[in-house]
């Protein structure tokens, strides 16, 4: 593939593997589309798939797939940890290679306007793509939720860009746009204590005073008897992964926890794990081209 676009699309579907596999099978074995991950959480109750492709066999995988979890998702018999608004919760288009971020924001715009059409599902703008600076942070428009969504979208201020007035019954309503890479990143404490994680989400996220390029929630792994810092970081560039790490781990201490383990969701570029490598091996004068398999 010579112009490449990812698409990381979340689904609001953690625990059903036979669902998940009838949507994954949308992407599997077709022209100039390749699935190259996808991570469940049952706690979250959501799927994160990272898939990439030429752009227009991308937009027919993209739609097609979309209206497959229409199809399966029902949000008024969905549990979970994760805030969600949609069974197509988010769906980002990042341009990875010889495609910009006009083009990136152009095909959201075509599988917006093609799904809201074929399954009557409303669509908002978001991040490169949204249509006014209200609707730039997912978390702003994903406010409210799936259950309160039918009575937000009545204000004209959350009028969608795509589809119908108000939230499909059962799929509710789907974020899409254009975005450089993020990190989707987890610190888990030692806790089962949620309002400790919490807390420390709200110290390090941006819209409370915390790092600009980092956005969190305190979310509780019951099957595991702790909690969980959940995050993004939308430019590792600038805020980094051992920085947030080391923050969380610090503001935790406050309250006598531990951190007792961390993960990255999905795929992550190589550039963000060797400045952490970096960091904490206090490497000297080492450069990006001193790893193998980028020479190779």
């Amino acid at each position: 593939m010579e112009r490449i676009i990812e698409c990381v699309p979340n689904f609001s579907e953690g625990r059903d593997l036979q669902k998940l596999e009838k949507i994954l099978d949308v992407f599997r074995g077709r022209h100039n589309v390749k699935l190259l991950d996808y991570s469940s959480d049952e706690d979250h109750n959501r799927t994160v798939v990272t898939v990439v492709g030429e752009t227009e066999a991308l937009k027919v995988a993209m739609v097609e797939a979309i209206g497959k979890a229409v199809e399966l998702i029902d949000l008024t018999k969905h549990e979970g940890q994760h805030p969600r608004m949609g069974a197509v919760d988010v769906v980002p288009f990042i341009p990875i290679k010889n495609v910009t971020v006009e083009e990136a924001d152009a095909l959201a715009k075509e599988v917006a306007k093609a799904a809201s059409e074929a399954y009557g599902l409303p669509f908002f703008l978001y991040e490169k793509s949204a249509s006014a600076p209200h609707r730039e942070n997912l978390a702003a428009i994903r406010k409210g939720q799936f259950e309160g969504m039918a009575e937000k979208m009545k204000d004209e201020q959350w009028i969608p860009d795509f589809g119908p007035g108000t939230i499909h019954p059962t799929a509710g309503v789907t974020a899409i746009g254009a975005r450089m890479p993020l990190v989707a990143y987890n610190v888990n404490l030692g806790t089962n204590n949620l309002e400790i994680a919490s807390k420390i989400a709200k110290n390090v996220r941006f819209m409370n005073g915390g790092f600009r390029y980092v956005k969190a929630l305190g979310i509780e792994l019951e099957d595991r008897g702790i909690v969980q810092v959940s995050m993004n970081l939308t430019d590792y560039t600038k805020t980094s992964i051992y920085r947030v790490f080391e923050t969380v781990k610090m503001e935790a201490e406050r309250y006598g926890v531990n951190v007792v383990g961390s993960e990255i969701v999905g795929l992550v570029p190589l550039q963000a794990l060797v400045d952490t490598a970096d960091y904490y091996l206090r490497l000297e004068n080492f450069n990006f081209n001193q790893v193998l398999e980028t020479r190779l």
